[in-house]
């Protein structure tokens, strides 16, 4: 039989912190005043029957600061690539030249700062949904550590208030990080 050992709250604040940077991360991808290669980091491609990062099958350039051009290495995966970033959310719409899409990328218009606001907000959501999931988890880790008497009841709620502090303070680095990239979208 296995002994459990003491839950590691390091551990949970280390999850909570990467969730953080990968929105940061994310952040990037939406990137308001020219073109970028990493406008396109999140964009998958269904290839050879599996889900497929777009830098993976195609090799992605900025030839000029207001366009990204694509270059799909298999023939056969143009209409798959050029699928993938029309439904990708972005509002970008490539222009097929064999197996070159060249991807102009358009001047934001009001409406386009908000459609890029509110994807910044799905984003940010999806972190926040991840950082209640560490949450959960290390709780439900605490509870077992507790009826396995690996710690006290007391000391369990001692350190479950300490995950929560942790957890409010990665949602508020979320919100705070979402304020300041809707601020840099809406910026004309």
């Amino acid at each position: 039989m296995a002994t459990a050992e003491k839950p590691v709250l390091a551990r949970y604040r280390d999850r909570m912190d990467k969730a953080v940077a990968a929105l940061k991360e994310e952040f990037g991808s939406l990137r308001t005043g020219r073109a970028s290669a990493s406008l396109l980091d999140q964009v998958h491609v269904e290839a050879y029957g599996a889900n497929t990062p777009l830098n993976q099958v195609a090799a992605i350039s900025v030839p000029e600061p207001r366009s990204i051009s694509v270059n799909v290495w298999d023939r056969g995966l143009v209409v798959s690539v050029e699928k993938a970033i029309r439904n990708a959310g972005l509002g970008l719409n490539p222009v097929v030249e064999g197996q070159m899409l060249r991807i102009p990328i358009p001047p934001l218009t009001e409406d386009r700062r908000k459609d890029l606001a509110k994807v910044a907000g799905k984003y940010a959501e999806q972190q926040r949904i991840a950082v209640r999931n560490v949450r959960r988890d290390a709780n439900d880790d605490l509870k077992k550590a507790e009826k396995d008497h690996v710690i006290s009841q007391d000391e369990q709620k001692k350190m479950e208030s300490e995950v929560q502090k942790m957890t409010d303070e990665a949602i508020k680095r979320v919100d705070e990080a979402l304020k300041a990239k809707e601020q840099e979208i809406m910026q004309v």
